[in-house]
């Protein structure tokens, strides 16, 4: 009885990494499926219509069923947040990521995603989920691999150096269809700073979608419901997105293609399970942790955007890349031995009401908005 009370407290603690690690897999998968439906003459703003289309149908029957009873009641303010978020990630996030993949390649966006657990940290530092104490050398780290991890970031962005041949005569990859980066062709010098500009702000997006999420659960945690908001938000949201840049109503029409499976694909892994696995392990080991793991995507998605869209790696990339990771996981020691509190007492966001009464001063880890 004791090995397996123990057996269950180490899969307890296991699970969040587990579930983490498991959806770096995802999202690289997505990202090689998504550029390749782009090549066919996918529309990425139709794109993130129809895999949110795909993702509500899928979360919402669970969260209508499983929910019910626990579900809190829908108010104006969590409506509101809902709203936002609908916005942050499903459009502002989606669409610069895709515009910015398009203008690069797979590889240098899925690297640049690495500063994404840096600018959560500074906005979580804004909004006081997270607390630095320079007495303390754990909390140093965090502010040092912030830094180091942005400078990666930058020479990505300015260095791009000669290329890297992994696979001899991989220059005749995929067809040419609209895609700056296809058949071995690379982007124009001022389509990549521009995508990376867009990268970086889709990053952004990102970074504001967990936070919001992880202070929009303290009122509403129930997290198959939120998903299913989000996605079903995001929808209406999106649409009104693609019909002012999309005029041309044919790119609504999909076929039995790479565009259709990025659609399923994106809406059942990377929106459905995606929104509801990271706002699980959100509430328990905040948004810092969550975005902790995204240099997995840039060692996948590289392995993957090299054999199957054969494209090619550059020196710029891989010096920034290590760069990133480097200073990332100096955050992530210094976040391993920060105190639980970070997350435990963020505050309890009651609609506009005022301040809790306890000390502030103290935590550093609570703010009404």
């Amino acid at each position: 009885m004791g090995d397996q009370n123990g057996i269950g407290k180490v899969l307890k603690k296991v699970k969040p990494y587990l579930a983490m690690v498991s959806l770096q897999f995802g999202y690289s998968g997505m990202y090689v499926i998504t550029m390749v439906s782009f090549k066919h003459g996918m529309s990425h703003w139709v794109l993130s219509v129809y895999r949110h289309v795909i993702a509500t149908l899928i979360m919402a029957p669970f969260a209508f069923v499983l929910e019910r009873k626990t579900r809190p009641k829908m108010t104006l303010p969590i409506f509101l947040r809902l709203a936002a978020l609908g916005f942050l990630e499903p459009v502002l996030d989606q669409n610069l990521y895709n515009m910015g993949m398009k203008s690069t390649s797979t590889t240098f966006a899925s690297a640049i995603v690495n500063v994404l657990p840096a600018i959560t940290f500074v906005m979580a530092l804004i909004f006081r989920l997270e607390t630095v104490n320079l007495r303390k050398i754990h909390s140093i780290a965090k502010v040092i691999g912030t830094i180091v991890t942005v400078s990666g970031a930058m020479v990505m962005t300015l260095y791009k150096g000669p290329a890297l041949e992994i696979i001899k005569g991989h220059g005749g990859g995929a067809t040419n269809h609209g895609s700056s980066n296809s058949s071995g062709t690379e982007p124009s010098e001022q389509n990549w700073v521009v995508g990376t500009l867009m990268l970086i702000a889709s990053c952004g997006g990102w970074a504001s979608f967990f936070i919001l999420q992880s202070l929009t659960l303290k009122i509403y945690p129930a997290e198959l419901s939120l998903t299913s908001w989000i996605c079903f938000l995001g929808i209406f949201e999106g649409a009104i997105a693609t019909l002012i840049f999309e005029r041309d109503m044919s790119v609504w029409s999909i076929g039995w293609d790479s565009r259709l499976l990025a659609c399923v694909y994106s809406g059942v892994v990377c929106s459905g399970i995606a929104y509801y696995v990271q706002g699980v392990v959100t509430r328990e080991r905040g948004p810092v942790f969550v975005t902790s793991f995204s240099p997995l995507i840039m060692i996948i998605t590289a392995a993957l955007g090299t054999i199957v869209l054969a494209e090619q790696i550059h020196l710029g990339s891989v010096i920034g890349a290590i760069v990133i990771v480097c200073g990332l996981y100096t955050v992530v020691w210094g976040k391993s031995k920060d105190t639980v509190k970070n997350t435990e007492e963020a505050v309890k966001v009651e609609e506009g009401q005022e301040l809790p009464i306890r000390d502030t001063r103290k935590s550093g880890s609570e703010i009404l908005i």
